[in-house]
């Protein structure tokens, strides 16, 4: 009668005597500890590094599944001795054929279901994990940190930086699933060989539709109404001086729930469809319009200086992210990071010429992040130090503060290393520098009859006041 003792032994045996089998098993046995201490320490959330959780997903995990396969290809193709017979077809088929042997390998059925289970519990363990690293925030910005370290610092800095990165970029099902994992792949391939663009251009085309992604979170039916926004700016004068510029955004409705399309919002109203004729990749340099309307008619606008030709330009049915372009992956220029870095009190606006001297620092070319700081600290000290003296040597930490704070105004904004400067990416939400919404509302399209897509301010906007100090209409609404 075959022991247990004896399927070990043998089992062992056919190891030992297979280098396949042999190796196979050393890797295994080194790997199985590891991999399922750092997978509980993963699922755990008690080590966050993304480097950590490449390493099991995309070393140990590979690596152990290959361990696996060889010690079952070494024992019963590359066996060295007939003791590995008890492992082969013709041995089990022996046994299962006669009744009175059948309770011979019943030890040895066990031990293989139990190893069996084991290994299918350790292989879903990393499946599993090994998937929801794959989508996590960590893997898509910080594993290729050089890369990707432009997104991910402009994510964290955005308004979705709660929502996960794959929640915008990868859709549901099968499709989505396979597209972003091939995807995956040749981006890995692109980094390995140094292939990848710089800067990285935004992908407009293998994006999920802007529709069904921006509208699992923002309901169309509640596209309406007014929004009071207020910009602040600071002045590069001696005392830092604060203006504010306080609008009512025609945020409107798209049309939903019974009510009339009206405000920005019109643009996306089911009744109304509209598409324009491109002739750059940016989206900038619009020659055609054209405007479907409920009734079956359509009209359509012609810019004169753009061409007219078909072959030249690529029509694209307007979206969300055709003026929401960057709702997420944000870069500001120069003045405005360092006006948002004013009014949230990370640089002090009682240091005089504070703006000035910030301006001057982070709109020079730099080769990297690090020279940037590095210049940027060295200069403001030895600034304040030679023009303020008393101000800065009573109060050190003001200066300290200035300086971290110019420094992330340049930091989140630009990359010397992926060649990412000011305004390497333009945003259309608004109309700065005859970008965004001028690109269609220019008064330059025309039709035939003579009408032209109005430029008129008050069409998406009320100015209540316009870069005023202490507005009125502020102190009015606020109750001062």
């Amino acid at each position: 009668m075959v022991k247990f003792t004896d399927i070990i032994n043998t089992f062992i045996r056919g190891i030992s005597r297979s280098k396949v089998s042999l190796m196979g098993a050393v890797l295994t046995t080194v790997t199985f500890p590891i991999l399922l201490v750092a997978s509980v320490l993963d699922l755990m959330g008690i080590v966050q590094n993304p480097y950590f959780g490449f390493i099991i997903y995309m070393v140990l995990g590979p690596l152990f599944m290959v361990s696996l396969v060889l010690v079952f290809i070494g024992l019963f193709f590359f066996k060295g001795k007939e003791e590995v017979g008890i492992f082969t077809y013709e041995y089990l088929k022996e046994q299962f054929t006669a009744p009175n042997r059948f309770a011979k390998v019943r030890k040895l059925i066990f031990l293989a279901t139990a190893l069996t289970l084991l290994n299918l519990f350790i292989l879903g363990l990393i499946s599993y994990t090994g998937y929801h690293y794959t989508e996590s925030v960590g893997f898509c910005g910080q594993l290729c940190h050089k890369v990707m370290a432009p997104e991910y610092t402009a994510y964290k800095n955005s308004p979705h930086s709660r929502v996960r990165c794959v929640e915008c970029h990868i859709g549901q099902g099968a499709q989505w699933f396979v597209k972003s994992k091939i995807s995956g792949v040749r981006q890995i391939f692109a980094v390995a060989f140094n292939t990848y663009s710089k800067p990285i251009q935004t992908p407009i085309h293998g994006l999920r539709p802007a529709r069904e992604t921006c509208e699992e979170c923002h309901r169309p039916e509640l596209f309406q109404g007014d929004k009071l926004y207020i910009r602040d700016k600071f002045l590069p004068d001696e005392k830092n001086t604060h203006l504010q510029t306080v609008l009512l955004l025609k945020v409107g409705s798209g049309g939903y729930q019974g009510t009339n399309a009206h405000g920005i919002h019109w643009h996306v109203a089911p009744e109304n469809k509209i598409t324009y004729t491109h002739t750059d990749t940016a989206r900038e340099k619009i020659s055609e319009v054209r405007l479907s309307k409920p009734d079956g008619t359509e009209v359509v606008f012609t810019k004169k200086t753009e061409s007219t030709d078909g072959s030249a330009g690529k029509v694209r049915s307007m979206d969300c992210v055709d003026c929401h372009n960057r709702p997420t992956h944000i870069y500001l220029p120069p003045d405005e990071a360092l006006d948002q870095k004013l009014v949230q009190g990370d640089i002090p606006v009682s240091l005089p010429y504070i703006k000035k001297n910030a301006l001057e620092l982070i709109t020079r070319t730099y080769a990297s992040q690090e020279e940037a700081k590095n210049t940027i600290a060295t200069e403001i000290r030895a600034r304040y130090r030679r023009d303020y003296p008393r101000l800065v040597n009573n109060n050190m930490p003001l200066l300290g503060k200035a300086i971290s704070g110019i420094q992330a105004a340049y930091t989140e904004n630009v990359f010397p290393e992926m060649k990412i400067e000011w305004n390497t990416y333009r945003n259309f939400l608004g109309h700065k520098n005859d970008s965004g919404c001028f690109r269609c509302h220019d008064e330059g399209h025309e039709t035939t009859s003579g009408e032209t897509i109005s430029m008129d301010c008050d069409t998406c906007h009320v100015i209540l006041a316009e870069d005023e100090a202490s507005p009125e209409v502020l102190k009015t609404l606020r109750g001062k």
